[in-house]
């Protein structure tokens, strides 16, 4: 099937360099071989020009890696490209991989490339990488949008309110671009003579090793990165866990999450493919459904537009609206009936055994449970000396420990919780008539049974790190 014109931004307007030895094609936000529409248009590119495909991975190191990514993140990305650079072969496609920034690779290697295509990613660096790359490169660029369903622009063309400004605008797209995305076949292999790899991905460990970054914050073993293991979760996850997905969503004790947040965010699984497999799922039923597509469509792709319309989104007076930054000034002088350090809420140390629970579980396997996610950041504005601190705070452990960190679902989360994306609500100390999270929403699950998954879930964690 031919890729939806929409997922189509042509970036410089020039003829193909007639002298180009291949199609490059900078692999950065989309990092697999698979249900990848930037790489099959690449293919396609190439195939008419007669070309092999290149793909290139700037691997930031050093003072000058990704903001806040430590080796937890690192971990997971390299085991993830490492599968990636293994199925781009198999398909007959060259791959390089240099330790510099994604612009500074792009540009490299476009030199000798007849053009260049970009996937897409919606944070500031990203964009700052794309002006960066379109000023210095003088053949022709295209970026093909793989991130989310419905590109965020097709959507619509300012920031949305709330999911329900946002619904009927992704809806009215959402059957045109929830399609199956077909592998193009390449004709004219790599061989020798492109550029290669500074580094063997092939053992991501030992690349891991070798880098200059945060090792304080260490990889999990509860996730593996990679296209492959995201495929074996999602098959296994649609065959068991996710028929009572509708009923059980809000039980962090359930089981019923599909964990794949970790994936999206390091782009090794395609939303489309998701949202394909679970339509065509034989377990579930219609609820089950569509409360998966809320989630993975709605709620995600509302963080794309919040990302992508909002400069300084990472920033409480740009991030929160003005409404509630007002009432929460309102307050800000009101006691709180408890508060901590940042180093007491990063080791757990509070008086609330779930709020702890939930923070070990972030701390210790890099995951956290959508219900509890809310309530963990409503209860650091709780015990944070002001909501300026809180967003702070809430911001810094989510990028910090999360492997889904760092990503616009998690800018917009936090921004959620100081009232992004809501409506005001009773009015009382501390929040004024931002939505407040007490622990009675704790009633709604079986909360011991929690206590008792992540006690195991920490055991196994260092029990694999011994």
């Amino acid at each position: 099937m031919a890729i939806q014109a929409g997922r189509i931004r042509i970036l410089k307007e020039a003829e193909p360099r007639a002298a180009g030895r291949y199609v490059l094609y900078l692999l950065q936000q989309a990092n697999r071989a698979h249900g990848n529409p930037a790489l099959e248009l690449a293919i396609e590119e190439a195939n008419r020009l007669g070309l092999p495909v290149l793909a290139g991975f700037g691997l930031l190191d050093g003072k000058n890696g990704f903001p806040e990514a430590n080796a937890r993140h690192y971990a997971f990305l390299l085991q993830g490209l490492a599968d990636a650079a293994s199925g781009l072969e198999a398909r007959g496609i060259g791959f390089c991989l240099r330790k510099a920034s994604p612009a500074r690779v792009a540009i490299d290697l476009a030199r000798d490339a007849a053009l260049l295509v970009l996937d897409r990613g919606y944070l500031a660096i990203q964009k700052r990488w794309y002006d960066e790359i379109v000023a210095a490169v003088d053949t022709r660029i295209v970026q093909v949008e793989g991130d989310v369903v419905v590109p965020v622009e097709v959507t619509s063309p300012k920031h949305e309110y709330a999911a329900r400004t946002l619904r009927p605008k992704l809806h009215k797209h959402l059957d045109d671009y929830v399609a199956p995305l077909t592998a193009r076949r390449v004709k004219h292999p790599a061989g020798r003579g492109l550029p290669t790899s500074e580094v063997d991905i092939a053992d991501p460990a030992k690349v891991l090793a070798g880098m200059s970054l945060d090792r304080a914050v260490g990889p999990v073993r509860r996730f593996t990165g990679g296209e492959t293991e995201a495929r074996r979760r999602l098959k296994a996850y649609l065959a068991g866990p996710f028929a009572d997905y509708g009923s059980d969503r809000n039980r962090p004790e359930a089981g019923a999450a599909s964990h794949m947040s970790p994936y999206l965010h390091f782009g090794q699984i395609s939303p489309v493919e998701i949202v394909l497999a679970v339509r065509a799922a034989k377990a579930g039923g219609a609820e089950d459904k569509a409360s998966y597509v809320e989630e993975v469509v709605i709620r995600r792709e509302l963080a794309m537009n919040h990302v992508h319309y909002t400069d300084g989104y990472d920033r409480y007076e740009r991030a929160v609206p003005e409404w509630a930054r007002k009432v929460l000034a309102e307050h800000a002088d009101d006691a709180r009936p408890k508060t901590y350090t940042e180093t007491e809420l990063a080791e757990g140390r509070t008086h609330d055994v779930y709020w702890n629970a939930a923070q070990a579980e972030m701390r210790e396997t890099g995951y956290m449970h959508n219900h509890l996610r809310m309530y963990w950041g409503k209860k650091i504005l709780e015990w944070s000396p002001t909501p300026e601190e809180g967003f702070a705070r809430t911001l810094r452990l989510n990028n910090r420990y999360f492997l889904d960190g760092r990503d616009p679902n998690s800018f917009t989360n936090v921004a959620w919780v100081y009232g992004l994306h809501d409506r005001p609500w009773a009015r009382r100390k501390i929040f004024g008539t931002v939505r407040y999270q007490s622990e009675n929403s704790l009633r709604k699950f079986d909360a011991k049974a929690y206590l008792r998954t992540v006690e195991d879930l920490c055991r196994a964690e260092a029990g694999d790190k011994a």
